[in-house]
């Protein structure tokens, strides 16, 4: 099921990055035959959304990649990637926002077919997330989601951009102040990026509603006694989770079948289709997969 999901992913990931190719040529023979720069400024917006698509296809392709130094995969590589490209979003931001503020003010060109071509950069990534948004929900996968939600966005900066070219046919030069405007949706991608990232880098824990919605899936299974520890936190994007459970059972083979149970309940309910498997305890763990831990105690 894994497997189909990631592959799922995978093909959404290279839609993402063809759209963003389109939409970005198409944005820069827009700034170069205007000289706008928020036009400029929305173009770097795409190339950073694409950026983002290729740091989680590196996620895919090489997360799963173990070795001796390496034995449970290389999941975090996708954050070290996406912290990286962060600070080059910060920096080409900066450049924008000095051109902007203290650059010379250039003659904006605005012909019809460019307001055509501004409407159709914000139309393209329009109609391919929702798309995207409905094969997340059907997958259950954050990314996708996450990734549709941000192509929504460029509908509101595409249309600041818009607005700054209207504007200029009616002479009033606002260009600049655009630009700026556009700045803040691309500071907010470059943030998202690096506060996932060193999240995960650090270890960070598992909200606390998640870990919470977890608690309570298996405290309610009959068998569970009592939750003694439940922790988690986020590699790449897995989840691991370990937790010390006494259950009301008499032997080893029940005791898988319990967490068998709770690991489907907390994959359909928490959405979570990431945590792989259980470790059982007793010291004599059968540990198919390092994805999900989970030590449970036998109570007679």
């Amino acid at each position: 099921m894994t497997d189909t999901k990631e592959l799922s992913i995978e093909k959404w990931g290279w839609g993402s990055i063809g759209v963003n190719i389109i939409v970005s040529l198409l944005n820069l023979g827009i700034s170069v035959a205007s000289g706008s720069l928020a036009v400029s400024a929305e173009m770097t917006h795409n190339l950073v959304d694409f950026t983002a698509s290729v740091v989680l296809l590196i996620g895919l392709k090489i997360s799963h990649r173990q070795s001796k130094d390496f034995p449970y995969g290389l999941y975090k590589v996708e954050n070290f990637v996406a912290v990286a490209v962060s600070v080059l979003i910060f920096f080409t931001a900066y450049e924008i926002v000095e051109k902007a503020l203290f650059g010379s003010l250039e003659n904006v060109t605005v012909k019809l077919w460019m307001l055509f071509g501004v409407v159709l950069s914000a139309a393209i990534p329009l109609v391919f997330s929702s798309y995207q948004l409905k094969a997340g929900k059907r997958s259950n996968s954050p990314s996708l989601i996450a990734s549709a939600q941000e192509y929504r966005t460029h509908v509101f900066s595409s249309g600041i951009v818009l607005l700054a070219l209207v504007a200029q046919l009616t002479g009033v030069r606002i260009d600049r102040w655009a630009a700026l405007v556009v700045v803040v949706f691309i500071l907010k991608t470059g943030w998202d990026l690096l506060r996932d990232g060193m999240r995960v880098l650090l270890d960070a824990s598992l909200d606390s509603a998640t870990l919470s919605e977890v608690n309570k899936i298996i405290e309610s299974d009959p068998a569970t006694v009592k939750v003694k520890t439940l922790t988690g936190h986020n590699s790449g994007r897995y989840r691991f989770l370990e937790a010390e459970v006494e259950f009301r059972v008499t032997d080893l083979r029940e005791a898988h079948t319990v967490s068998e149970r709770i690991e489907q309940a907390i994959r359909e309910k928490v959405l979570m289709w990431n945590v792989c498997s259980f470790i059982m305890s007793l010291r004599l763990a059968q540990i198919s997969d390092m994805l999900f831990l989970f030590r449970q105690q036998m109570v007679n």
